[in-house]
């Protein structure tokens, strides 16, 4: 049995017709039967109920289609694997990340990853925790840095740290001076994420304005944290971000008030595939470790 008589066969199985799986296959009809009648031989069952009006898979036929499909997405993976351990020595490694990581850790991961691996070619791509976790299951990435939570039975996570928040605000159009000045926000604008874009994310935004005793009048959204500092800094309103951002800005004209009150964190995680033990793999998520 060669691997030809299995894709001749789902073939067949898939159209129900022989005429159409030989022009599928771009081979005549005589061979293509001929091919399936030579593997019901092997096999020591009739696969298909063939007369002149339609085709039908028997039970056995049925049973055997289903393990074909199972073998041929183990042998996709296999390919997938082999090629990753591969790109140890030379390839392509894709990372992911939110855009309120701070830049100068990736930098500092890349720059580490390069003297390990020189030949390897690393790209990055900032991207929602969403279509991280959907590129993840689809072997489009290798390495996501997200905001939990997250459920995939396909994905390894890691934590990375724990995140509060703080209030950002333009200095010289909001005078508050401290957390307990935070109500005296409730009319004023404020700069969001996208709730489509961050849906868990926006909900913590609305929970910690609750807490504080108001419900923010969202005005703007944006789906990048820059964007959102930088809304602020141009006074077109005040925002939460993460503190992570706070600890890392050293813009004169932006305030920041850290959200000690409230019991509220975010986890940002590593992900990575359950099946997945690259050495590349292995050394990005132990360097951001030692740096969390």
């Amino acid at each position: 049995m060669e691997l030809r008589h299995l894709k001749y066969f789902l073939a067949v199985a898939e159209e129900l017709n022989f005429t159409k799986a030989s022009e599928k296959l771009f081979i005549s009809q005589p061979p293509l039967s001929r091919q399936i009648m030579e593997l019901e031989e092997e096999l020591q069952a009739r696969l298909f109920n063939r007369n002149n009006k339609k085709v039908e898979l028997t039970e056995a036929g049925k049973y055997f289609e289903k393990e074909v499909k199972e073998l041929f997405q183990n042998l996709e993976r296999i390919s997938l694997k082999t090629k990753k351990i591969a790109e140890n020595v030379s390839g392509e490694f894709r990372i992911a990340y939110i855009s309120s990581i701070y830049s100068s850790v990736i930098s500092d991961l890349i720059k580490h990853l390069k003297e390990q691996f020189p030949y390897v070619n690393f790209k990055l791509f900032e991207v929602s925790t969403t279509k991280q976790i959907s590129a993840l299951e689809q072997g489009k990435i290798d390495l996501g840095i997200i905001r939990s939570p997250i459920k995939s039975p396909k994905i390894k996570t890691q934590l990375w740290f724990q995140d509060g928040f703080s209030v950002v605000y333009n200095k010289s159009l909001i005078q508050i001076k401290s957390e307990e000045g935070i109500p005296k926000l409730k009319d004023e604008t404020f700069v969001f994420f996208n709730k489509d874009y961050a849906p868990h994310y926006h909900e913590v935004l609305l929970e910690l304005c609750s807490f504080y005793g108001f419900e923010p009048q969202v005005v703007h959204e944006s789906n990048n944290i820059n964007s959102i500092v930088q809304l602020v800094k141009n006074g077109l309103g005040v925002s939460i971000v993460p503190s992570n951002i706070a600890k890392n800005n050293q813009d004169p004209e932006i305030g920041f008030i850290e959200l000690k009150k409230v019991n509220l964190f975010t986890d940002v995680s590593l992900i990575t595939s359950k099946e997945d033990e690259s050495e590349i793999t292995k050394s990005a998520v132990e360097f951001l470790l030692k740096k969390g």
